[in-house]
């Protein structure tokens, strides 16, 4: 099975998470999730996590402290997250075409986010 490693931004900002929605065309199409993507071969957290928000949102970030690590096994692959909290360095917008929008804490658990995703929506809600 093949085996992922992926990074997301926490960024939170008045009380509101950034999120945006998965592409059609994806795995896990039309669900909203925490920004970032998979880390290249090479890059260490920090450089992917970067990276990706500056191709997927266009501003920088500064990276903090690591808020989980988990892992979730789909059907065609295992996929280890690392949820880091960020803040911005700008304002961001949608670079690829997908949903943006800043919710609040208690809007979170209303929103339908990847399986992997359920043990930070906990840790943030509760």
């Amino acid at each position: 099975m093949t085996r992922v490693l992926v990074v997301a931004a926490v960024i939170e900002r008045e009380g509101r998470f950034l999120v945006t929605r998965r592409q059609h065309g994806v795995h896990l199409a039309g669900f909203w999730e925490f920004p970032g993507g998979k880390v290249a071969d090479g890059e260490s957290h920090t450089e992917a996590l970067c990276r990706e928000i500056h191709e997927e949102l266009d501003v920088n970030i500064v990276v903090g402290d690591l808020v989980l690590e988990t892992s979730h096994d789909y059907t065609d692959r295992v996929v280890t997250l690392f949820f880091y909290r960020c803040d911005l360095i700008g304002t961001p917008r949608p670079m690829i075409g997908q949903q943006m929008n800043w919710v609040a804490r208690d809007e979170l658990p209303s929103l339908n986010f990847p399986p992997a995703d359920d043990e930070l929506i906990r840790r943030l809600t509760g």
